[in-house]
């Protein structure tokens, strides 16, 4: 029985990493039967055939740190959320919708502005919403290879995964991360000014500096349904600490008088731009069916 990682998965084979190399796996029925799928980033123990020692199956999904559905992987360190400063157009609700998601899943969020070439001044007021929400945030443009360093350190001994709109250059990041990957990229449209799909499966990549990395296409969705409106507030680290000083318990932050955390948005403390988008996303939440 050899332990390794999924790097990649296709059409029902599993792609394991072990000390042994990468053995191609298919995965046992009792899985099928339990209604569990084994996922790229879980480790795993497998059992080598009899008539061929790089085929394999996979025999137990070891516990997991956390898993997400869209798209299907798991045990994830940070997610490396990338918005572009300038084409496509910053899309700063998703931004703080992926965060909440990696907040959930109990995942660390990392911003990463690119294209910072093309808007430096909008690319350092992203820069400022996020510092001071709390969260890391790198500049970097894959394009000019700036801030790749910075990156890399971000990246190091962790395993990541980038999530964005498609177009703010994920695939052209990792290139140059790693240039022998050789990931495809897509441009802009200029029509629709949003960004063509490259990634078409999940694949987890060894980082020549230490760690891994998922290239994944659909990591650009907001897994809300377990995020609930009582909830939201506690995913928004920097609204945490004025929370005790409002007038009432359980203050939802929205319509009540007396509430610290609008008194904090007013003096610029809580950036105005992510309170906005938790007044948006708390109206969902609240609207949001209970089946």
């Amino acid at each position: 029985m050899l332990t390794g990682t999924i790097i990649k998965g296709i059409g029902g084979f599993y792609y394991v990493k072990t000390e042994s190399g990468c053995i191609e796996c298919r995965s046992r029925g009792k899985f099928r039967q339990a209604g569990e799928t084994p996922l790229v980033g879980d480790l795993v123990h497998i059992q080598l055939t009899a008539e061929d020692a790089s085929k394999g199956s996979v025999e137990e999904i070891l516990p997991r740190k956390n898993v997400f559905i869209r798209p299907p992987v798991a045990n994830i360190d940070q997610l490396i959320i990338t918005v572009a400063a300038k084409n496509p157009e910053p899309n700063l609700l998703l931004v703080d919708q992926l965060a909440i998601t990696a907040e959930a899943a109990d995942v660390r969020p990392v911003i990463c502005v690119n294209k910072l070439d093309l808007d430096e001044d909008f690319g350092r007021k992203i820069t400022s919403i996020y510092e001071k929400a709390g969260y890391p945030v790198v500049s970097v443009s894959a394009r000019e290879n700036w801030g790749m360093e910075a990156l890399r350190e971000i990246l190091k001994d962790k395993t990541t995964a980038f999530a964005g709109n498609s177009g703010v250059g994920k695939s052209s990041l990792l290139n140059q991360l790693c240039d022998y990957w050789g990931l495809a990229t897509g441009d802009v449209s200029e029509k629709t000014k949003r960004g063509r799909h490259t990634t078409r499966h999940t694949e987890l990549f060894k980082l020549p500096f230490g760690g891994y990395v998922f290239d994944t296409p659909g990591f650009s969705s907001y897994e809300a349904g377990h995020v609930t409106a009582e909830m939201l507030s506690s995913l928004f680290p920097e609204m945490v600490p004025y929370e005790a000083d409002c007038r009432f318990k359980g203050c939802a932050h929205v319509a009540e008088p007396g509430c610290a955390v609008k008194e904090a948005v007013e003096t610029g403390a809580i950036a105005k731009e992510r309170y906005d988008n938790y007044c948006i996303l708390y109206a969902e939440a609240k609207n949001q069916k209970k089946w």
